[in-house]
C-alpha cells in the first residue's frame, strides 16, 4: 500500500502541473483579455489612453512577459530578477518579453488590410523584474492578486467569500441525490417492469435529457414567477438572501438575512441540482442492480433459505456499489468547483458564478486559481476511489 500511495502521489503531482500547464496556456491564448477592445480606445478622441497607458497596462498585468515567463512567477513565484552571484547580476540583459510591439498593415488575401505584429519596439528585460510585484506562486497558496473582481486584493479573499456557498449548496443536493437516488435506483431493480419501473424510467430519460439551464428556468417560472403574480405562496428566484423584508402569503413577512429566510432562497437551486443529480445516479444504480442479481451468488444465497432483504443489503448491494463509487467521489470536486450553470441562473453568489464572471472580466488569476484547485481535488478524488474500491470489494489489493 505505502508503495502504491507514493507511485500515485508521484503521478498526481505530474497530472496536477501538466492541467496546470495546459490551463494557463489556453487562458493566455484565447482571443479577448484585459487588453481587449484598448487599442481602439486610444482612436477616439474622446478617452484618454495612450501608447504608454497601454505600456503601463500590459506591464500591470505582466502581458509583456512571455508566457511561459508568466507561467513560473504565477507557479512558483519566480524569477524575480536577475541571478546575483558575489554582487554581479548574471543574464539581466536576457530578453524576457515585448512591452511595446511594432505592427503593419497588411494587405490580406480576402483583400482587407489587417494589423501584423513586425517585431519589438520596446523589448523588456530579466533586470526590470525587479521591483515588481509578485506572489510566492500558487503551489505555496498564494494565488495572487485580482485584477478586475476584486482589484488589487488577493484572490484568496475572494475564495473564501464564495467558497461556504458552494458548499452549502452543493453539499445539500448532493445529500439528498443519495437519499433519494439510490433507494429508488434499488427499488426499480428489484421491481423490474413493474409501473413503478415504468413511471420511475421516463422521468428519469426526461430529466437527463433535459438541460440544466431549462430545468432552472422551469423551476423559476412554476415555483416563483407564476405563483407570485397569481398571489399565491411562492419561492424566492435567486441570490442567496434578500436585501430588504418581503412578505410570502401564507407565511407572513420574511425577515431578509433570517433562517427563514435562507432556507427559502436554498430550496430552488438545491431542488435543480437534486432532481439532475437523481435522474442519473438512479438509472446507473438501477442498471448495476440488475447486472448483480443475475449473479450466481445471488442465487446461492436466495437458494439457501435467506430473507430477500438480506440478499439485497448484503449481497447485491455492496458489489453493485462499486462502480457507483466512481462517480461518488467525483463529486468531491463539485462541492468546491459548484455547479456553473445552477449558480448562473439563480444568482447564486458560489464558486460556480465566480467563475462566470471571471471569465467574462478577463480576471485570468481568479479562473486560474478555480482550474488549480479544481484539478488538485480531482485527482485527490482518483486517489480516493482507488481506496474506496478495497473497502467496497475485499478482492481488491493496491500493490
Amino acid at each position: 500500500m505505502t508503495g502504491y500511495l507514493i507511485r500515485r502521489i508521484f503521478q498526481m503531482i505530474i497530472v496536477v502541473l501538466i492541467s496546470a500547464a495546459v490551463s494557463y496556456a489556453i487562458l493566455n491564448f484565447a482571443p479577448g483579455g484585459p487588453m481587449s477592445g484598448m487599442r481602439q480606445t486610444t482612436q477616439n478622441s474622446r478617452f484618454r489612453i495612450t501608447e504608454e497607458d497601454i505600456i503601463r497596462i500590459r506591464a500591470y498585468y505582466e502581458l509583456d512577459l512571455a508566457v511561459p515567463l508568466r507561467f513560473t512567477r504565477w507557479l512558483i513565484g519566480w524569477p524575480t530578477g536577475p541571478i546575483v552571484i558575489g554582487g554581479t547580476e548574471l543574464f539581466s540583459d536576457v530578453v524576457i518579453g515585448c512591452s511595446k510591439e511594432t505592427t503593419q498593415e497588411v494587405l490580406n488575401s480576402a483583400g482587407k488590410y489587417e494589423t501584423v505584429v513586425t517585431g519589438c519596439a520596446r523589448p523588456v528585460y530579466l533586470k526590470d523584474l525587479v521591483g515588481r510585484r509578485t506572489s510566492k506562486g500558487i503551489l505555496l497558496g498564494d494565488f495572487g492578486n485580482s485584477w478586475r473582481l476584486l482589484r488589487d486584493r488577493p484572490v484568496s479573499q475572494l475564495l473564501e467569500s464564495r467558497i461556504w456557498k458552494t458548499v452549502q449548496l452543493s453539499g445539500l443536493s448532493l445529500i439528498f441525490a443519495l437519499l433519494l437516488g439510490i433507494p429508488i435506483g434499488i427499488y426499480s431493480a428489484i421491481k423490474q417492469y413493474s409501473k413503478f419501473d415504468y413511471i420511475f424510467t421516463t422521468l428519469a430519460f426526461i430529466g437527463s435529457a433535459m438541460p440544466t439551464f431549462f430545468f432552472g428556468i422551469l423551476m423559476i417560472l412554476a415555483f416563483s414567477i407564476l405563483p407570485k403574480s397569481a398571489g399565491w405562496p411562492y419561492l424566492p428566484a435567486g441570490s442567496a438572501v434578500a436585501v430588504r423584508n418581503y412578505t410570502i402569503p401564507l407565511l407572513g413577512v420574511i425577515k431578509a438575512g433570517s433562517t427563514a429566510d435562507i432556507l427559502l432562497h436554498l430550496i430552488l437551486p438545491v431542488a435543480t441540482l437534486t432532481l439532475v443529480s437523481v435522474s442519473g445516479w438512479s438509472r446507473f444504480i438501477r442498471t448495476s442492480m440488475l447486472e448483480v442479481l443475475r449473479q450466481d451468488y445471488v442465487r446461492t444465497a436466495r437458494a439457501k433459505g435467506l430473507i430477500e432483504r438480506v440478499v439485497i443489503v448484503k449481497h447485491a448491494l455492496r458489489n453493485a456499489l462499486i462502480p457507483f463509487v466512481t462517480i461518488i467521489v467525483f463529486a468531491i470536486p463539485g462541492l468546491f468547483s459548484g455547479a456553473i450553470i445552477t449558480e448562473t441562473i439563480f444568482s447564486w453568489p458560489g464558486m460556480g458564478r465566480l467563475y462566470f464572471q471571471a471569465l467574462g472580466e478577463y480576471d485570468y488569476p481568479v479562473a486560474m486559481a478555480f482550474l488549480f484547485i479544481t484539478a488538485v481535488l480531482t485527482v485527490i478524488a482518483t486517489l480516493l476511489r482507488d481506496i474506496l474500491y478495497t473497502v467496497v470489494d475485499p478482492r481488491i489489493r493496491l500493490t
